[in-house]
């Protein structure tokens, strides 16, 4: 058998670039809806399906988010804006039916309906490239998910992870450099990153970054990651996820 190394599928994948700015048109329903089903496609841990997706259309409740994720303005431009939310209140409803008790909040609950939620969204986006839409995951909403909570009448045992804008592209930016997988792939034992490795990758990143047409700047990949990470903190999260039911024990 002859075993090519790309397929139409891998290509849509290696080319992901973020979207911002849309042309108005709007998504089908049908198309939205193929595209959710194409999301609960991936694997799911035990089957719990621990997962539910938010689409967001009152202008309010956009406009309040996207201030909230600190103001994103293709958050009320894009044709859908969807929450992505790890939900364990089906899982709960379960174990009741099955006399199993109230659930208990494990962090391995937790934990697995992240998971389960992220591996959607992935085939949410990928299934929407694959017939010319674009996107841009928004984890702003983390800054402030009580706005979303709030917003959305989202209960107990539900967390808000992440949004996704979702339509027509009107811009074409370039495919961001990944890492080579020399830094990423490790063979049998783990692996500290090569300090030259790092320093290549930065000089290919500052390279993308000043050849940029829009918002063109002077960083690299470790400046950038130091900014993102030790600048963001988000302190409020913990305890507001034991609030709503995860990470509980």
């Amino acid at each position: 058998m002859d075993h090519h190394p790309t397929s139409p599928v891998i290509k849509f994948q290696i080319s992901h670039r973020s979207i911002r700015r849309y042309t108005g048109e709007p998504i089908p329903s049908e198309l939205l809806a193929a595209l959710i089903r194409a999301g609960q496609g991936v694997a799911s841990s035990s089957f719990i399906q621990a997962y539910s997706i938010i689409r967001v259309t009152r202008p309010e409740a956009r406009a309040a988010i996207a201030r909230a994720a600190g103001n994103q303005p293709w958050i009320e431009q894009a044709a859908e804006f969807l929450i992505f939310c790890a939900d364990l209140r089906r899982v709960d409803a379960a174990c009741r039916r099955a006399g199993a008790g109230p659930l208990e909040g494990w962090t391995e609950h937790g934990l697995a309906a992240v998971v389960d939620v992220a591996l959607v969204a992935q085939n949410v986006l990928l299934a929407a490239e694959s017939v010319g839409l674009g996107g841009v995951y928004i984890g702003g909403i983390r800054n402030d998910p009580e706005t979303v909570v709030d917003q959305l009448q989202i209960p107990e045992l539900v967390v808000p992870l992440f949004g996704l804008c979702l339509g027509w592209p009107a811009e074409s930016p370039a495919v961001k450099p990944r890492q080579p997988l020399e830094l990423i792939l490790h063979q049998d034992v783990y692996r500290d990153p090569d300090p030259e490795r790092l320093a290549d990758y930065d000089r290919t990143m500052a390279d993308y970054y000043a050849a940029r047409g829009n918002n063109a700047r002077r960083s690299d990949w470790s400046a950038t990651t130091a900014k993102a990470t030790q600048g963001k903190k988000r302190e409020h999260l913990l305890p507001w996820l034991r609030r709503m039911g995860f990470f509980k024990c």
